[in-house]
């Protein structure tokens, strides 16, 4: 009993780290001390430092000997190689996907995107919605669950993942330009089940890159300004 409350403390607190991250409480490359957090987060030394790996596990933070756990930095030249190697990868995946996905799959992806579009982006705080944050992922994992080569599932999702902290700056942009994420995702959907390979393939790439545009957008204007 105390190793599954051990291991559902961890859980619990891996999961508020990393919404924190996320939404931008915790800044690209600062560090994350252990002595720091644990009052922070109410948990302890042991916690944590099998809470802290799972980020880096997540491509959301870095460690180091001597230097411990930062928060991955960000940069424009890192975003837009993240994007490419997204682009390369999700979308050879997504073929493979539309190609040997089952009636199960098209069940699955279905319900995943009843589920994303019914959750909502921001909390009571307007803050990013952790569960959103689950839907979103859970959506673009089932859409690739499809494609049989499980080592490029893999590294497909590594991808992604290690691009969800820079979600913290596309926020603001995406709602200055009006951005309807929910009609992206609808039509990625959409085409997908309808075994619309080349329909597919160039919403999931303008869905990405749409994204790195805001992104890289909203910092040469916050650079102009400060400037």
């Amino acid at each position: 009993m105390t190793g599954a409350r051990s291991t559902t403390r961890v859980e619990d607190v891996y999961l508020r780290l990393r919404a924190d991250i996320l939404n931008g409480r915790h800044a690209p490359g600062t560090r994350l001390r252990v002595e720091a957090l644990k009052g922070d987060y109410d948990a302890s030394s042991g916690v944590l430092r099998e809470a802290l790996p799972r980020l880096v596990g997540q491509g959301l933070a870095t460690f180091a000997p001597q230097q411990g756990f930062r928060v991955i930095d960000v940069s424009p030249d890192t975003l837009q190689d993240l994007t490419e190697a997204r682009v390369v990868v999700e979308t050879h995946v997504v073929r493979e996907s539309l190609a040997h996905g089952s009636i199960e799959w098209e069940s699955d992806l279905l319900a995943a995107h009843h589920n994303l579009a019914r959750t909502t982006f921001a909390d009571e705080s307007d803050a990013i919605n952790e569960r959103w944050l689950s839907a979103h992922a859970r959506f673009h994992q089932v859409l690739l669950e499809g494609c049989p080569n499980q080592h490029l599932r893999t590294v497909a999702t590594q991808l992604r993942e290690s691009a969800e902290v820079y979600r913290c700056w596309a926020r603001a942009s995406s709602e200055d330009n009006h951005r309807d994420v929910a009609a992206e995702h609808r039509l990625i959907c959409e085409r997908a089940i309808e075994r619309d390979v080349a329909g597919t393939v160039e919403a999931l790439r303008d869905h990405i890159e749409l994204t790195t545009k805001l992104l890289l957008d909203g910092y040469r204007s916050r650079e102009e300004g400060d400037g």
